[in-house]
């Protein structure tokens, strides 16, 4: 299995600045993409950015330009840089990875717990 925990969620006001970080540990053989999710009160869950194993980037248009996605794949960890954060980015960020175990695993998709950001305007 593939335990994923986040840090670097916290309070903090508009225009100000985050950076997340993902831990991927357990068994694993390979990652393949990396991905930040968020999820705000009520609302479902949104794609904010992705990174393939291979570094190619993806981000919501909602983010684009502010946030800044990145992956060590020695260190199995992915973060999000989060600048001129605006209210609307309030929400649970949660981490989630598309990993195998061993080589003749079938790839599988493992999510994290979390982690709280809150932007006052």
């Amino acid at each position: 299995q593939v335990q994923l925990v986040e840090s670097g969620g916290g309070l903090v006001q508009a225009g100000g600045s985050l950076r997340l970080s993902c831990l991927a540990s357990g068994s694993i053989f390979s990652i393949g993409p990396m991905k930040w999710y968020r999820q705000a009160p009520g609302n479902q869950r949104d794609l904010v950015a992705s990174i393939t194993s291979s570094g190619v980037t993806y981000y919501a248009d909602s983010v684009e330009g502010r946030f800044t996605i990145s992956r060590d794949n020695v260190k199995n960890t992915v973060d999000l840089q989060m600048d001129s954060l605006k209210a609307e980015d309030t929400g649970v960020y949660i981490c989630n990875v598309i990993a195998q175990t061993t080589r003749d695993s079938f790839t599988e998709f493992y999510w994290g717990q979390g982690t709280q950001v809150t932007v006052s305007s």
